[in-house]
């Protein structure tokens, strides 16, 4: 009897607390879609599955509302609310992202800036443009084409995601060894605090005094605040532009060949690289014209004045003939170039014409390293029984090994996730970094340990507290966390399993 009264009394008082928070949410929602009306607010779990995860990380995280606003004012209202009621708020743009930085980790309020994608003013003559900050990237470039002047940030999902995102993970792209990552191209922020506050930092003009906020702002990964309008420096087209294609037996011929030209003191706008296995899978989803026997592919693109680039085709043909290329084709016009270019940015997609699931690595080398750290990928490959494609920004050292699996599979996950790790470790190792652009998120955040000493960290703490007190902007982010190292058998309230630390996986702990 005595136990039959418990079990009714535990009910009640779950029942109670299902009630009170049946109560709490649609309370919240009232709020919200009073701010930006019911066709901007997202309750029913269906809709919200959309936003459980973004582009290629394995970890899903179910927000519990999510809310679209159009205007700043509406942005301002949202957070105030979130701030005041003390609940976790996330900005997301087109959940293009890589690292898991646009989850909703501990539940609380996804705000999607996809409505904001407004250019508010083009300067020509002054090379800046003001755009919100859901802007689809090469939206911008479309819009000045007509002027001769493009936005020289380029990812791979260049034609979904969106500007804001792009700041938050101080996104790159193939362009980036010439023109540098988003940072080099923002010059001012309008910004949302976790508080409500609006604050400005930067502007149009190139070297405003104080501190360098923007650039401080830049990279963040949400965890500082919300921005909502942007100014871009924007450039003007290059006078000529000549994309070549080295075509090589080996990996290590091509990562060679990388090492030569910049040794020689070119710096082409791209240099990229794709291993046979990347050929395959483009091919198989592009169909671009790659060779499917060959090691490797390099991607070579100068540009500038038409005297420089035609100068500079011979030495760079003459570096690649010194370290074994087997042909070299030269685009002969735009389509040309542009269809070479559409298979190396279909890439990532195209993995799902060989795999069921990929797990996407994102880490920085020295250039002279590349051969090492593809023999010793191409050895734990070999080890795990899992298959690699590999892509990189070779001209940075920027590597994307990508581990092909099947998540149906669960000793495949793991193996896949322990692999990630060792890969990771090995590139630290070898004087390099966990991220080139992707940012940190959730994906990378229990490998910062391995990077920097708790002092460090603390550091970065501290400054991301001065912006986000009480923690509640994109939280779990950037940071390890006690509950990154736990498993969870089922998912808790933010809607995501945790699994175990993939360091613990690797008996890596003790470095912690």
């Amino acid at each position: 009897m005595c136990a039959r009264i418990a079990r009714d009394f535990g009910r009640q008082n779950r029942r109670k607390e299902w009630t009170m928070e049946w109560q709490r949410k649609a309370r919240l929602a009232a709020a919200l879609g009073a701010i930006v009306g019911q066709d901007g607010l997202i309750t029913e779990e269906e809709e919200l599955k959309v936003y459980e995860c973004d582009a290629l990380t394995i970890f899903k995280a179910l927000p519990e509302l999510v809310v679209l606003p159009r205007t700043r004012e509406q942005i301002e209202a949202i957070v105030r609310l979130c701030h005041r009621e003390q609940i976790p708020c996330v900005p997301r743009g087109a959940g293009t992202g890589l690292s898991g930085g646009a989850l909703a980790l501990e539940g609380g309020v996804l705000i999607g800036l996809n409505r904001m994608g407004q250019i508010l003013e083009v300067d020509v003559p002054n090379h800046r443009a003001v755009v919100q900050a859901g802007m689809v990237n090469v939206w911008l470039t479309n819009k000045i084409a007509g002027d001769n002047f493009y936005y020289a940030p380029d990812p791979a999902s260049q034609a979904a995601c969106t500007i804001g995102g792009n700041v938050a993970e101080n996104a790159g792209g193939v362009h980036t060894l010439k023109y540098g990552v988003t940072t080099n191209h923002v010059l001012g922020l309008e910004v949302v605090l976790p508080d409500g506050e609006v604050v400005e930092f930067g502007g149009k003009a190139l070297d405003p005094p104080g501190y360098d906020l923007t650039g401080l702002f830049v990279g963040s990964e949400g965890t500082f605040g919300i921005c909502t309008t942007v100014t871009l420096r924007i450039l003007p087209k290059p006078e000529a532009v000549k994309t070549l294609l080295g075509v090589f037996e080996s990996i290590d011929d091509s990562s060679n060949a990388v090492s030569g030209i910049v040794a020689a003191g070119i710096i082409p706008a791209c240099l990229e690289m794709m291993d046979s296995l990347s050929i395959q899978a483009v091919e198989k989803g592009v169909r671009v014209g790659l060779p499917t026997d060959a090691g490797a592919v390099l991607l070579v693109e100068v540009d500038g004045p038409g005297a420089e680039v035609e100068a500079l085709v011979e030495p760079v043909s003459r570096l690649m003939r010194q370290h074994g290329v087997r042909e070299i084709r030269i685009a002969k016009d735009d389509a040309e170039r542009l269809l070479l270019w559409k298979g190396r940015k279909a890439a990532f997609a195209a993995m799902g014409h060989i795999s069921p699931d990929c797990y996407l690595q994102d880490a920085v080398i020295p250039r002279t390293r590349l051969p090492q750290i593809l023999r010793e990928i191409a050895a734990f490959s070999e080890e795990y029984g899992l298959r690699v494609a590999n892509l990189f920004h070779a001209g940075d050292g920027n590597l994307h090994p990508l581990i092909l699996y099947d998540s149906r599979n669960e000793a495949e996950l793991h193996k896949a996730e322990e692999m990630g790790a060792k890969i990771m470790q090995r590139c630290i190792e070898l004087g390099g970094s966990i991220t080139g652009e992707h940012g940190v998120g959730r994906e990378k955040r229990d490998y910062m340990p391995l990077m920097y000493t708790e002092a460090d960290l603390e550091a970065m703490r501290k400054v991301k507290r001065v912006f986000n007190p009480d923690g509640l902007m994109n939280p779990g982010k950037i940071f390890p966390t006690s509950k990154s190292c736990v498993e969870v058998g089922a998912a808790g309230r933010d809607g995501i399993r945790y699994r175990p630390h993939r360091l613990e996986l690797m008996g890596l702990a003790q470095r912690f």
